[in-house]
């Protein structure tokens, strides 16, 4: 495997870990607040992780999902090498980190307890997607300036 795709995986891998630390177990510190709350600490190395192994392969990935109608042959053979593997597993980890970011906040902004944010925070790390819509359901009553269009 290559040693690009290996040393990505183990930065940005490694990097998730005391965001979600911070995040499950110091919801309200101001350390948290600090690194977390900081998109350049937070997010933005991940996506440079991510930024790293996708430049060799972006002609690959934007012709293959660009010329045609993604199918799941397509996509599984878009993802057929350990390479795009990793990118994809790197894709994961600026996804879910983003939304739990993102959850992470509007429990902060609801004054959520730890005891009701934490196994929220834990699902959105393991199940994005789904984490991330109980996120949103049980915080619906936050002023969402990005999600409204006033």
């Amino acid at each position: 495997m290559d040693s690009v795709a290996v040393a990505t995986f183990w930065f940005s891998s490694i990097l998730i870990i005391p965001l979600w630390i911070m995040m499950w177990f110091m919801p309200r510190s101001d350390i948290t607040k600090k690194i977390v709350g900081d998109l350049r600490f937070s997010v933005i190395p991940l996506i440079l992780s991510y930024a790293i192994l996708l430049a060799p392969n972006v002609l690959d990935v934007l012709i293959t999902l660009g010329s045609k109608m993604p199918t799941p042959d397509i996509v599984l053979d878009l993802f057929s090498t350990d390479e795009m593997i990793i990118l994809a597993w790197l894709h994961f980890l600026v996804m879910d980190t983003f939304a739990g970011r993102y959850v992470w906040m509007r429990m902060i902004a609801a004054d959520k307890p730890i005891q009701f944010s934490m196994p929220i925070l834990l699902v959105c790390m393991m199940l994005g997607p789904i984490g991330l819509l109980i996120g949103i359901l049980t915080t619906l009553d936050v002023d969402d300036d990005i999600s409204n269009s006033d």
